[in-house]
């Protein structure tokens, strides 16, 4: 039984191993626009995505999107929730078929419900390419991104220009790839236009569907088959491009089968298993017996021992047949003759002996069916058992190298945040196209009206101000304490002006821009912004008041002095006049103290 379970081990373990990778995560979204609703529907981009879906399940990846007909909003969360998979996929692969367009040198992929009318309309109804390398960004060893977009696009061609220096190329234009490990690859080469092809599929699709996924298949030479092929296929016309750079290693969407190692134990069981399979094919008993005499002993050996006696068995029950049969007819012939007695006796009796030999072989061969077919469910018990103990310790060891993996990366993030505490901010300058996002958000918000600061990529309390000043306008809850993705998304989704325009005191709104109100004579700008006109008012003569009289005014002045006693020296005034107080005497004020009036004073001497 140790033999037999080593020989099943061995084959169970070559089936594993011949099969892709476990540990490595790849994941696909697969995009066909055909029913575009304002140009002429394209034929094969459907088609060409369902084809390429099937080469995705083929190559056995984890997760495959496939997306027809979409527009601008379903693009765009279908960007957003394959950007969801790709945080934890070591290989992503983005395939889009359809219409693409080129603007200022910067490729954008058209939604079936695009009207682009002018070239502004390019910004607002379509996606930028930057928008799909972003979903893909966070794979860990491989970016790829098929655009089958370089067709010769009908709404170029009618398009109005608002500028006339802005430049619309004739199919994609050059890209090159910011993060590392991502390949971007063109139907055509930059600046030329792809044919969608005469059958079913175009001759890009067909050639990648032919190439791509072949086991083991570096991807560089992969679209170098690729480029033979359609080149064939359009007489020189069309010639596919691949942009970006990988490193030195091959790099393959499927990785090839582990080859064998020569001369050990397994192998030997293996090469035995195929010939006894070879054998089975034939099924002859020399066949047999030259495989027992190769391989006197083993698990297939016995079987193969089984198959020889059974055809043995069968090779026995043919002959007793056919001498029963030759007994019955020799029994007959003599009784036609009129033969003796007792020769029809012998016949008879032979007839019997080799009917009973018949019968014999029958049985004999019977058993021999059920050993070999018991000997048959004993393989496959024994197969399914190691298939059973082979799959129980790839999980096993599985999860111990999760477990381990997940160890290291905490330590490795614990290392690297005690090493981010010491070391001195990054150079962002350097950084992939992502750390551009609150810039890209800073200016988005700019063009709806929400923010008047810098686009610097610093979301700081300005920028935030700013998206929330966007949330009140447009009834969005959106987190403004981040830059998201969502955020982007959102605010690029409102083609005009959210946030009303506020301008200063003696400016008004006109548009986009706030200008100078200006009224005309005799007129001014009033605390609401208009116009009111200007009172002119004349100036007040102030009538003079007539000069008191010296008395009146030496009346006054004591009138107006504090209650208290005066002294000597002093002026004393009553209805008789004024005359100075004389020495050693004062002023009685009397009852009437309060008026201190000069008709009631009364000079008192000691």
């Amino acid at each position: 039984m140790r033999a037999v379970g080593a020989i099943v081990l061995a084959v169970c373990s070559f089936w594993f191993f011949s099969q892709p990778a476990l540990a490595e995560k790849r994941v696909a979204l697969v995009i066909g626009n055909s029913a575009y609703k304002n140009v002429t529907r394209l034929q094969n981009p459907i088609n060409d995505a369902a084809a390429v879906v099937s080469m995705f399940k083929r190559a056995g990846f984890d997760s495959i999107d496939a997306k027809l007909d979409l527009s601008i909003g379903d693009m765009r969360r279908a960007l957003r929730e394959f950007g969801n998979k790709t945080r934890d996929a070591d290989v992503a692969v983005i395939y889009y078929a359809g219409h693409g367009i080129e603007l200022d040198g910067t490729n954008y992929l058209v939604p079936i419900d695009a009207t682009l009318e002018t070239d502004t309309d390019v910004l607002d109804e379509t996606f930028a390419l930057d928008r799909v390398l972003f979903a893909v960004e966070p794979a860990k060893q491989l970016r790829l991104v098929i655009l089958d977009a370089c067709r010769d696009n009908p709404f170029a061609k009618k398009m109005k220009r608002t500028v006339g220096s802005r430049a619309i190329g004739r199919g994609l234009a050059r890209v090159e790839p910011s993060s590392p490990n991502t390949m971007i690859a063109f139907a055509a080469k930059a600046g030329s236009t792809a044919s969608d092809g005469d059958s079913k599929n175009s001759p890009f699709a067909k050639a990648l569907v032919d190439h791509l996924t072949k086991p083991g298949l570096d991807l560089r030479k992969a679209f170098g088959f690729v480029r033979d092929d359609v080149l064939k296929a359009t007489g020189n016309a069309q010639e596919p491009f691949v942009y970006g750079s990988l490193g030195g290693n091959d790099v393959t969407l499927v990785p090839a089968a582990p080859t064998p190692a020569a001369a050990t134990p397994t192998d030997n069981d293996a090469t035995m298993q195929r010939n006894y399979e070879f054998a089975l094919q034939v099924g002859t008993k020399p066949v047999w017996d030259a495989f027992i005499e190769k391989y006197p002993s083993g698990f297939f050996t016995a079987l193969a021992k089984a198959h020889r006696d059974k055809l043995a068995a069968e090779a026995a029950r043919l002959d007793a047949t056919n001498k029963a049969k030759a007994a019955q007819d020799e029994q007959t012939r003599l009784a036609v003759e009129g033969a003796k007695a007792a020769e029809q006796a012998k016949a008879a009796e032979q007839a019997k002996a080799t009917e009973r030999a018949r019968v014999a072989a029958e049985l004999a061969k019977k058993a021999q069916e059920e050993k070999v077919a018991e000997a048959e469910r004993v393989k496959a018990a024994a197969m399914a058992k190691a298939v059973e103990q082979e799959a129980a310790r790839v999980k096993a060891a599985e999860e111990a190298k999760a477990v381990a993996e997940a160890k290291a990366a905490a330590e490795k993030k614990a290392k690297e945040e005690k090493l981010a505490a010491l070391a001195p901010p990054p150079d962002k300058s350097d950084q992939p196209a992502a750390v551009d996002l609150p810039r890209s958000i800073q200016a988005e918000l700019r063009r709806v009206g929400c923010s008047t600061g810098a686009v610097d990529g610093n979301w700081n309390t300005a920028a935030q101000r700013a998206l929330d000043l966007f949330n009140k306008h447009s009834g969005m809850k959106l987190d403004v304490k981040t830059a998201s993705v969502d955020a982007l998304d959102a605010v690029k989704a409102k083609p005009t002006r959210v946030c009303p325009l506020i301008c200063d005191h003696g400016f008004k709104a006109d548009g986009d821009r706030c200008t100078k109100i200006t009224c005309r004579d005799g007129y001014q700008v009033n605390g609401d912004g208009t116009c009111e006109k200007i009172e002119v008012r004349k100036p007040i003569t102030k009538r003079e008041e007539p000069k008191a009289k010296p008395e009146q005014a030496d009346r006054a002045k004591l009138d107006a002095a504090p209650a208290k006693p005066q002294t000597s020296g002093q002026i004393i005034c009553n209805t008789g006049g004024c005359r100075p107080v004389g020495k050693g005497c004062h002023i009685d004020y009397g009852a009437n103290t309060s008026s201190r009036g000069a008709a009631y004073l009364t000079e008192v001497c000691n």
